[in-house]
């Protein structure tokens, strides 16, 4: 496990964290207050008290990364620059929304200009697909990094693993931030993992992880930047443990009576906002009047999208049956955006060649064996069937000609197996 290096932020910076952490949450308190006069139609999801995490782990992206959010990742998509608006009419399903009005949740993207992948209901789904739109980036030279975000439950989904496992053998350029909030709906962490810190689970895949208070938007952000420059700069895939804590229920539906009131009082005392401007304040970076200008800034913002979302009309009955099925070229227009020479990874001008190299394989002395490497790509396969010497020692090849090559091969190292065995 890493421990982040603390950075020096610009004044700006400190103040956009800021900004972006209290539009959040005055984003989703316009929504409970559209879902109390039944103007949302679909399920709503809170993020009070982890506004920190999303905020400042998307913070550290650069506009060209991609993002793929869940449901309590609103912070995220305001970074990224999707307008409240858009927000509001996808959960009134309103015709002007990004679905048309054809989802009541978050189910929305922007893949031409934003690089926002669609949330997946299904858990833990998004980290094999993100971690492919990484590996996909890299092939066309884009160097771009990819992140998404996956709660203390989702982590036990055996897609979590198997994406995670698959990022990690191809070094993907990507960042996985796991929001350990501590509870699973209603089921308690410390009832479905014996783990005390979940970033463990990255040392099963040979990947380095971090811990990070999830409440400090600063050392979120400083964490994730890290992470992010490190994923780029090609060291592969990162795990964040973002430790935090949901206050409120699942959804809208759930009062969480379960919820120890002791633990609550602990975390509302904890509240990432409210820590931050003790910091801001203490650093002299705002003030009572630094202070006034964003909340009239944010009220006259949210008074104008709220409005924009509630004039917008309900979508026609007609159009339920469009846009359901990608028909050709009508869907989108999205095509690979090429930032190197194609030639690059083309055969046979390709700079790099079909061959890969396992050291230790074949070696005898298991994964940590210090056996010479063998080559593949460009040899046939029994000619790289080799027979053991003593003690493990490199052999010479066996000898392939003839016109029962492949059978002579199989035999001989069917022979060399079993004496290694001896």
């Amino acid at each position: 496990m890493t421990k982040a290096m603390p950075r020096e932020l610009t004044r700006q910076q400190y103040l956009d964290l800021y900004y972006y952490m209290r539009l959040n949450r005055t984003v989703e308190e316009t929504m409970v207050k559209l879902f109390r006069q039944n103007k949302i139609v679909g399920g709503l999801y809170s993020s009070l008290g982890q506004e920190a995490i999303s905020v400042g782990s998307c913070y550290a992206l650069d506009k060209k990364d991609w993002i793929a959010p869940m449901i309590r990742n609103i912070g995220a998509l305001l970074v990224k620059g999707v307008p409240p608006r858009d927000i509001f009419m996808q959960h009134m399903a309103k015709y002007d929304s990004p679905t048309k009005g054809r989802d009541g949740t978050s189910h929305f993207g922007d893949l031409d200009n934003l690089h926002i992948v669609s949330p997946i209901s299904m858990l833990g789904d998004l980290i094999p697909v993100m971690a492919g739109v990484a590996i996909g980036g890299r092939y066309l030279g884009q160097k771009i990094v990819t992140m998404t975000w996956i709660g203390d439950g989702g982590s036990s989904t055996g897609v979590f693993h198997e994406g995670l496992n698959f990022a990690a053998t191809q070094k993907a350029p990507f960042v996985l931030i796991l929001e350990n909030n501590l509870w699973a709906y209603s089921t308690p962490v410390r009832r479905q993992v014996p783990l005390e810190n979940l970033a463990d689970r990255a040392r099963a895949y040979g990947i380095d992880s971090y811990i990070v208070d999830g409440n400090n938007v600063v050392a979120v952000y400083n964490t994730a930047r890290e992470a992010v420059e490190r994923a780029r700069a090609g060291e592969g895939p990162i795990l964040i443990e973002a430790k935090t804590f949901r206050r409120l229920g699942h959804a809208q539906h759930d009062p969480a009576e379960y919820v120890p009131k002791e633990m609550r009082a602990y975390w509302e005392a904890r509240d990432p906002i409210a820590l931050y401007e003790k910091f801001l304040t203490a650093e002299k970076l705002l003030d009572a009047a630094g202070k006034k200008e964003i909340d009239e800034r944010l009220d006259t913002l949210l008074t104008a999208e709220r409005e924009f979302a509630e004039n917008s009309p309900m979508p026609p009955p007609e159009f339920a049956e469009g846009g359901i099925y990608c028909t050709g070229d009508d869907c989108h227009k999205i095509r690979a955006k090429w930032e190197r020479a194609i030639a690059e990874v083309t055969p046979p001008k390709s700079s790099v060649k079909p061959v890969w190299t396992v050291p230790g394989f074949g070696s005898g002395k298991g994964s940590g064996g210090a056996g010479a490497p063998i080559h593949f790509g460009d040899t046939p396969a029994p000619a790289i069937m080799e027979k053991a010497g003593e003690n493990g020692r490199r052999a010479k090849p066996a000898k392939t000609t003839g016109k029962n090559a492949t059978k002579k091969a199989m035999k001989a190292a069917a022979g060399a197996s079993r004496k290694a065995r001896r």
